[in-house]
């Protein structure tokens, strides 16, 4: 019997991986997003349906690269997709991009998978991007994404007063980044040289 090559996931922690979205994880994005829990820290507001998640999935693909990249965090030990990640605004002339993330799956929530996460798609955009600056932004109330985000290497850079309106009152947003010289200075391994 010929054995299988081991796969090696190109953007990848050390307990998570980082894959292209496909139009057959449609279901599942639909079922995270309609989760309130989930949806407590992100800037959507309204249910999502397969028809809209298959809407933005079309416009989504041509600039794919260009604008934006968006990804599946997968967990190295099963292949289970947990979340999704991405760099938006992508701004490749100035070096510049913005930071979303979002595990779906509560269930493995506090295990350190976003934070794996984190610096995977932080290595790929210093490492293979050439960006200068990545930024974020977190809602105030949210400390467990301000925590992973400090773990990866983001400092804080300003508060929004009151710049964001979910249940019923204003909400301080915090302005993260981390910046190329900073992140070559975070020691430990990179991507693409973690464990397949």
């Amino acid at each position: 019997m010929e054995s299988v090559p081991e796969r090696r996931p190109i953007i990848r922690g050390q307990h998570v991986y980082l894959r292209a979205p496909e139009r057959s994880d449609i279901p599942t994005f639909v079922a995270w997003f309609n989760d309130a829990e989930v949806l407590r820290n992100l800037a959507m507001r309204a249910p999502m349906s397969e028809a809209s998640e298959e809407r933005w999935f079309d416009e989504m693909l041509p600039n794919e690269g260009k604008t934006a990249i968006h990804l599946v965090i997968c967990l190295t030990a099963d292949d289970r997709a947990i979340g999704t990640i991405g760099l938006h605004d992508l701004d490749l002339v100035n070096g510049t991009a913005e930071f979303g993330i979002a595990i779906g799956e509560t269930a493995e929530w506090g295990k350190g998978y976003g934070t794996d996460a984190t610096r995977a798609i932080c290595d790929f955009g210093f490492g293979e991007l050439r960006l200068e600056r990545i930024g974020l932004m977190v809602y105030a109330d949210n400390e467990r994404g301000r925590r992973t985000y400090e773990k990866a290497g983001f400092s804080h850079e300003a508060t929004l007063r009151r710049a964001h309106f979910a249940r019923g009152e204003h909400h301080d947003v915090h302005v993260m980044g981390i910046l190329r010289d900073e992140w070559l200075a975070r020691r430990g391994r990179r991507s693409w040289e973690a464990a397949g």
